[in-house]
């Protein structure tokens, strides 16, 4: 991949944010409904991607070590959800809610505003650390600005989409990037092709087919 394109697809939405407990994978869920109603098309990574919980002990049925397991899900997961936010979707909504905002979602919106993305934070949580505000290295891709309420989310990223619609260029993709987009489009491209929910083995012989090598040369 020598190019990236990050505005191609804008009304398709990554949604970050903490997916550690049933309460908030059903809030990103409801993230993912509202956006979905309002005409984008929204990437939430628990439903549309892949979860460790799920595939790892398929992985270990095929005698894996249980660390070198982990790290080749763990590198699996950031490949897939890399490669979403940098060019599956060409926007981003973040769910800031929680006692602190989820590592992995402050990275997801870093990287789509590195690249110029329309990014969207949401937060309906009052917990803050800096005298009632949030860290301004995490709400200044967004230009400090937070929406409160589910249903202005849309209307938030639609705005911010219309602000850089002149601004779309395709740009090239640094060397040491390129090589996880390949692999993290090649494990969603296999995904794609799953029925609806996809079946953990399945979904585990593709990150083998993508990942393998890791696992059988002993990392």
């Amino acid at each position: 991949m020598k190019t990236l394109e990050p505005l191609r697809n804008p009304k398709r939405v990554y949604c970050a944010g903490p997916l550690f407990n049933e309460a908030e994978r059903r809030e990103m869920l409801q993230i993912a409904d509202v956006l979905a109603a309002a005409g984008f098309e929204p990437f939430v990574p628990h439903s549309d991607g892949m979860e460790f919980a799920e595939v790892q002990p398929y992985l270990l049925q095929h005698g894996f070590d249980a660390a070198a397991v982990g790290r080749l899900l763990h590198e699996a997961i950031f490949a897939l959800d890399t490669y979403q936010v940098m060019v599956g979707c060409g926007s981003l909504v973040v769910n800031l809610n929680g006692r602190v905002p989820d590592e992995g979602a402050v990275a997801e919106s870093s990287m789509a505003w590195t690249l110029g993305k329309p990014v969207v934070a949401y937060k309906s949580d009052v917990r803050s650390l800096i005298a009632g505000r949030d860290n301004p290295l995490v709400v200044g891709p967004m230009g400090f600005d937070v929406v409160f309420a589910l249903e202005k989310i849309p209307v938030a990223l639609t705005e911010r989409i219309a602000a850089v619609a002149d601004s779309a260029v395709a740009m090239p993709c640094p060397p040491h990037i390129g090589p996880i987009l390949r692999r993290g489009e090649r494990l969603w491209q296999t995904l794609e092709t799953m029925p609806r929910p996809r079946p953990a083995a399945e979904v585990a012989d593709a990150v083998l087919a993508t990942f393998g090598q890791e696992l059988h040369s002993g990392r």
